[in-house]
């Protein structure tokens, strides 16, 4: 008896079966190398909070080195 409910109730606590209600506001983005142009990363952001397009000082290894990767769509 125990088991069985145990398991029902701990599988709606992994990560991927959890629903994620308050990423509505959060989209989906891809960082660009700004040297070799390849997209590297993905992250989420907040569009209503940060409307303008991310830039951050990240570590390519086509380039192998550090260069500003910004936003793409």
């Amino acid at each position: 008896r125990g088991g069985q409910d145990r398991r029902l109730r701990h599988r709606h606590r992994h990560p991927g079966v959890r629903v994620l209600e308050g990423l509505r506001m959060r989209e989906i983005i891809a960082l660009a190398c700004t040297d070799c142009k390849r997209r590297n990363y993905s992250t989420m952001k907040n569009k209503k909070n940060d409307p303008e397009r991310l830039e951050r000082r990240k570590y390519c290894r086509f380039c192998r080195k550090h260069t500003p990767h910004k936003e793409t769509k």
